[in-house]
Order: structure tokens, then C-alpha cells, then sequence
């Protein structure tokens, strides 16, 4: 296309805008809620699944030895485990670090307590590998293999709570999904009679414009620059709005609920914005373009 025609398509597809001015205030205030509503989502989940990915740093698979197991055996149990994609992390906690740690979480006076049994550990089968996962959705699948490998005597899970992180995270991921998609098609559809109102209108003048050989592209050009534009407009707004509310909304929560900080850390700004603006303007822009261009593949006669 010549830089003429390039410039002739942007001053009409503006005044496409100026002439229905109505639809398109409706169809970028649509764009406005609809793609505020997905990066509002998009802050909730990437934070729900921080806090998510912290809570099951803290569950744990414990793997407990045959007695009388030699070191020897303990160390290759460990490799075993070791190269299986589930586990993230792998600790070996002693029978001696076991009974340290059992002490001080049940006795007023852990030292004391160790003390009065001296060199007679009550734990002395009690050294085991503590594992973390990957994702806790495997953690059943890591179980049963994690049973099955000889010198292992018993396996501690906590099953019911994996089953539910995993079912709860199944759960927001697809409402948020069917929610988005829900919104999006709204907006297309508003593009889309926005962009047939402006064919409507200019009718005579596109027929025209064929019998002097304007071509295909050249007719349809306006409306597209139309959709985009309007698209651009109504995925950048709500950016810069989302931009400053996620910084006021979480020093509030910090500020008023202190126990959530311990809990687990928020998302920085710039590592939620620096994936949400590509992805939010791709959005609108693609929303644009794909309603203009099928509204004008529709209702264009060229």
C-alpha cells in the first residue's frame, strides 16, 4: 500500500470513529470492562498461584526406612528418588535431627527432655527423606512408587491436602478462563455492529469508490484501522488503571491485614505488568482486527 493510501485509510478509519461516535464509545467501554476484568484476573490468579506455590513448598512426602537398614542402602534409596521428575527438593533428616525437632515441638523444655534420655533415642527408626513436589497434583502417582521401592518401610503424605490445593486450582483457573472468553466474544460482537453501522453509513460511497476500481483492500482498509484503533484504545486504558490500582491495593492489604505478608510475598508490579501490557494490547488489538475484518468480509459486496 502507498503511504497516500496508508494515510487516506487512518483519517477515514478516524472519521469512522467521529461518525459513530456512540457505538464507538459503547464498544471501547466494553473493551475497557472486558479487558480490566481480565488483568484484574490475571493480578488475582498469578498471585493465587504464588500463594499456592507456597503453601505446597510446606506439604511434604516423609519416607521412612526398614530397621536395621544399612547406610549404604539408605543412600541408594535416595538416588532413586532423587531423578524422578515429580521432586523438587530432598532432605535427609536423621534419627537424631528427628528427635531434635520432635523435642522442641512438644516439650516446654526441649533440652531437658533430650537430656533425661540421654544416649536412648525414642526415635532411632525415625530417619527418613523428606521430599517436596513439583506440582502436588503427582504426589498419589509419587506415593504409590515411592511404596513400592524395597527397604522402604512406611510412606507419610498428606493426601486429602494436595487433592485439595490441586482440585481448587483446577477450579479458578477454568472460571476465570470461561469468564474471559465470555467477555471477549462480547467485545467482538459490539466491534462487529459498530463497524456495520460505519458500512451502513457509507454504502453509496463504497459503491462509488468500486466503480472508479478502488480495490478490495482499499475499501475494507478504513474499517479495519477502525476496529484496531478502537481496539488499542480499549486494552491501554485499563492498563493504566490496573497500573496504579495494584500498587494501592496491595499496601492497603499489607498495611491493614500484616499477618497475609507472612504468608506469602505479592507479586512485584513490574513482573505482572511486564507479561499483562504485551498481552493485554495483543488482545485488544486482536479483537479489533478480527471483528472489523469478518464484519467487513460479511457485509462488503467487493
Amino acid at each position: 500500500m502507498r503511504i497516500s493510501s496508508a494515510f487516506y485509510s487512518f483519517r477515514q478509519g478516524l472519521k469512522n470513529i467521529r461518525r459513530n461516535l456512540l457505538f464507538s464509545l459503547a464498544s471501547i467501554g466494553t473493551m475497557i470492562s472486558c479487558l480490566f476484568i481480565f488483568g484484574l484476573f490475571y493480578c488475582v490468579i498469578v498471585n493465587f498461584k504464588s500463594a499456592m506455590k507456597s503453601i505446597e513448598s510446606t506439604i511434604s512426602i516423609s519416607v521412612f526406612f526398614d530397621e536395621n537398614i544399612s547406610e549404604e542402602s539408605v543412600r541408594l534409596i535416595g538416588e532413586q528418588i532423587r531423578v524422578r521428575q515429580e521432586v523438587n527438593t530432598m532432605d535427609f533428616i536423621s534419627a537424631e535431627q528427628a528427635w531434635k525437632e520432635f523435642s522442641e515441638k512438644n516439650y516446654d523444655d526441649p533440652e531437658a527432655a533430650r537430656e533425661a534420655f540421654g544416649d536412648d533415642n525414642p526415635l532411632a527408626n525415625a530417619a527418613s527423606y523428606k521430599i517436596t513436589l513439583k506440582d502436588v497434583s503427582k504426589q498419589t502417582e509419587l506415593v504409590k512408587y515411592l511404596e513400592g521401592i524395597t527397604g522402604v518401610r512406611k510412606v507419610k503424605s498428606s493426601e486429602y491436602t494436595a487433592d485439595s490445593i490441586s482440585a481448587l486450582n483446577s477450579i479458578v483457573g477454568y472460571a476465570s478462563l470461561g469468564i474471559i472468553v465470555i467477555l471477549l466474544f462480547v467485545s467482538v460482537f459490539l466491534i462487529s455492529n459498530t463497524i456495520t453501522i460505519g458500512i451502513t453509513v457509507r454504502r453509496e460511497e463504497i459503491k462509488i469508490m468500486k466503480l472508479i476500481g478502488a480495490t478490495n483492500f482499499f475499501v475494507r482498509s478504513p474499517f479495519i484501522v477502525e476496529g484496531v484503533f478502537i481496539g488499542l484504545l480499549g486494552s491501554a486504558l485499563p492498563l493504566v488503571l490496573l497500573y496504579y490500582l495494584y500498587d494501592m491495593v496491595i499496601n492497603y492489604v499489607i498495611g491493614r491485614f500484616t499477618i497475609i505478608q507472612s504468608l506469602f510475598a505479592f507479586i512485584p508490579s513490574e513482573d505482572i505488568f511486564k507479561v499483562l501490557i504485551p498481552v493485554s494490547l495483543g488482545i485488544g488489538v486482536g479483537i479489533g482486527l478480527i471483528g472489523s475484518w469478518f464484519t467487513t468480509r460479511k457485509h462488503l459486496k467487493v
